[in-house]
């Protein structure tokens, strides 16, 4: 018997079965999807079972060495979801199949155990054997007390840890037993259901009504209209009928909140994954999947490729999102995956979002995917109110940071015992620090980009690469104390908040404060809990989050985004807003918003004042459609990057030119041109677009790019397909 094996390298030139022997003694147990250790020249490798055959190759074959954890093995449905991922990203397929794996599972020669046990003390003889003991031994009083103790039950063992107990082990009479235990332990709690309002149930009947076929569904529904409710209806339909279902999230904090809603609604039948878990929860909880012990999956991007069998529906939320994108290879969209997914199973998906991508609505639109709407809150209260502020006015005022309603209100919010949101999307103290004498100003000696200081510790920070120094209080360049904090970060924002409300309990929410394991967990309960008047963040406040006493939402500068240099910077700016307003008037009290801007007449803040998605859309795809861009096209961006400038620019200039000989003459090839930040981690980035609708030769053209990269050590191309950011 032999087996066709990849292996561990995400090399392209390696991007190959090889075909190995079999021992006798693993004939019976090896199986495709298989983790197994090969020799690969002169050295031992990882590696993944693709096929098994009886064919004897014509060339002298050499023995896998053994079989990687026969237990837990890729799935037929992984094998073929990895194929895919393969073709749709042009990736390698070992990279296909390690990204379906959590860290503790993946191809690797690492032996930690991530096995977790409770030791217990049991009984090791018979009852009789155990009296007679206890009349032998009258005077030892706590040896007495244990045994008793454990004729009726077992006993975990640190809690009768000692001397006697250590004796009772050494005579034979008790005995340690090891039992495997989760980390995470999930349990329902009573709840009433709510009703479901008219809409909400006609939702609801459209999916269930179909239940066992395939079909998209953009479930699209104003903030606080009820969606959740909607699809964890459908969930139990699913459940009832012995399937299963998975509900993707865009971020870590919005899996919190959703996971404790579907822990009161399903208990135990709740498995969460993403990467805020620790390696050894996340193994738990992959185990728990893969061994059919839970029913329903919520987690972010990743979750999409759990093996859960059965599969009776897929949910995204919030579908909007950017980061369902993958940015690192294999650049994938979570999205896709699911609708290759769905179909495979026959099952429906539904995308949520009160602000769907222009792509799902156009989709929607020509019958692609089912359009349904939910147009009012599912508690019947009015969207918030929006007031948009001229910043420049305020200037004159010195008003920098704060205008004189948002200040207004903020004091009126405090006085009520209500709770305010404030969202500023950029994070640190300040974006950039120069000299006032001499003009320096800190950039990363590796990236094309200034650097970022954070006040708290002292030190500015690259944000691309990580790179981190201390700040002098004097230039480092004229040895002046000129220096001048400009621009304007969450940190900032939070020690401005406390000087003008000294007796207001402030927290703050940004990659800085959540970077400690259970600290999206801690900040969101004690908010919602009424611990804090005022929570500050960047965009990871805007979605999903629903607090009850929020009455306020605040955005301090809605240019940050408006002003990117990509095409869905309108797109981004207005699912950016329109969400950060829903979080305010969620219950029975009126929501507020103030937004701050520089440009109070621009089209895309209209339609966030006026909680209007459909105008939004229109003028957008109006836009779209005249400069040729999704979803009107489709993009492809190939980046070519070097240590080496020349080099780069030499290979950029290389592939420009097969592109324009080899493409359809309708599709468009842009560069190459710098990408927007030229250089990341002392790496230089060229850029070349592609836009085009239908391209024949484009996937075998950038294959034949790929390959003819694949050897070059000194260039790396990357391929990405519709880029959700540039």
């Amino acid at each position: 018997m032999y087996a066709e094996v990849i292996i561990e390298y995400p090399v392209k030139s390696l991007d190959k079965s090889f075909t190995y022997l079999v021992k006798e003694d693993d004939q019976k147990i090896i199986k495709v999807g298989m983790k197994v250790v090969v020799p690969f020249g002169k050295s031992v490798v990882n590696g993944i079972v693709i096929k098994i055959t009886s064919a004897k190759p014509d060339y002298e074959t050499k023995e896998i060495c053994y079989i990687d954890n026969p237990d837990v093995y890729l799935n037929a449905e992984q094998m073929d979801l990895g194929k895919y991922l393969k073709d749709e990203t042009l990736c390698t397929l070992i990279t296909a199949y390690q990204t379906m794996l959590p860290s503790a599972l993946k191809i690797k020669n690492q032996k930690h155990s991530y096995d977790l046990y409770d030791t217990f003390i049991s009984l090791n003889t018979d009852l009789d054997s155990i009296e007679k003991y206890i009349v032998n031994h009258e005077r030892s009083h706590k040896q007495i007390e244990i045994l008793d103790l454990l004729k009726t039950q077992d006993v975990l063992k640190k809690d009768i840890a000692g001397a006697p107990l250590n004796t009772l082990i050494k005579n034979r009479l008790v005995k340690e037993v090891k039992v495997k235990k989760a980390r995470i332990n999930a349990q329902s709690k009573v709840e009433v259901l709510p009703v479901l309002n008219e809409e909400q149930q006609k939702a609801y009947e459209i999916v269930n009504n179909n239940i066992n076929h395939y079909q998209t569904y953009l479930l699209q529904g104003v903030t606080g209209s009820g969606k959740t409710e909607v699809y964890m209806r459908l969930i139990k339909d699913v459940l009832d009928l012995g399937k299963t279902a998975i509900v993707l999230v865009p971020e870590i904090c919005l899996t919190t909140q959703t996971v404790k809603r579907f822990y009161n609604r399903f208990g135990s039948d709740v498995a969460i994954f993403h990467s805020g878990l620790s390696n050894g929860e996340k193994y738990d909880e992959y185990l728990k999947i893969y061994h059919n012990e839970v029913k329903i999956v919520v987690g972010t991007r990743s979750s999409i490729f759990v093996p859960l069998q059965s599969l009776g529906i897929i949910i995204i939320d919030e579908e909007h999102s950017e980061t369902y994108k993958q940015d690192s290879n294999p650049r994938y969209n979570a999205i896709d995956m699911a609708i290759y997914r769905a179909k495979k199973n026959n099952i429906p998906l539904i995308l949520a979002s009160a602000t769907p991508s222009l792509e799902s609505r156009a989709r929607a639109d020509k019958g692609v995917y089912s359009l349904i709407t939910l147009n009012k809150r599912a508690n019947n209260m009015e969207l918030p109110t929006t007031t948009v502020v001229d910043m420049t006015l305020e200037l004159k005022k010195r008003n920098f940071i704060f205008s004189d309603i948002l200040k207004e209100k903020i004091n009126e919010r405090l006085e009520k015992k209500e709770q305010i949101i404030l969202l500023l999307n950029r994070r640190g103290f300040s974006t950039f620090i120069n000299c006032t004498m001499c003009g320096y100003t800190y950039k990363c000696p590796n990236c094309d980009i200034t650097l970022t200081y954070h006040k708290t510790i002292n030190n500015l920070r690259c944000h691309y690469c990580g790179y981190v120094i201390k700040k002098d209080d004097v230039c480092p360049k004229c040895h002046e104390a000129a220096l001048n904090y400009l621009g304007l970060g969450t940190e900032k924002l939070e020690e401005e908040l406390s000087k003008i409300y000294p007796n207001a309990k402030l927290v703050r929410m940004d990659q800085d404060t959540t970077s400690t394991k259970g600290s999206y967990q801690r900040i969101i309960d004690d908010f919602a809990d009424g611990k804090y008047d005022i929570l500050l963040g960047t965009q990871m406040i805007s979605k999903g989050l629903d607090f009850k006493n929020v009455t306020l939402v605040g955005v301090i500068n809605a240019d940050t985004s408006l002003n990117l240099p990509d095409f869905r910077a309108n797109e981004k700016t207005f699912a950016l807003l329109y969400q950060t307003s829903g979080r305010a008037g969620r219950d029975k009290k009126a929501g507020e918003v103030i937004i701050q801007t520089f440009n109070p007449d621009n089209e895309v803040l209209k339609y966030v004042k006026e909680n209007d998605y459909n105008k939004f859309y229109l003028y957008e795809m109006h836009i779209r459609h005249q400069l040729k861009y999704p979803p009107y096209t489709y993009i492809c961006i190939l980046s070519i990057k070097s240590k080496e400038y020349d080099l780069a620019s030499v290979k950029a200039t290389e592939i420009k030119k097969i592109l324009s000989r080899k493409l359809d003459k309708k599709s468009i090839v842009f560069g190459p041109t710098p990408a927007a930040v030229f250089k990341v981690n002392n790496v230089y980035n060229f850029q070349i677009t592609i836009k085009y609708t239908f391209d024949e030769y484009l996937k075998n053209t950038l294959k034949e790019i790929d390959e003819m990269c694949a050897s070059d050590k000194k260039v790396n191309i990357e391929i990405t397909f519709n880029p959700s950011r540039f």
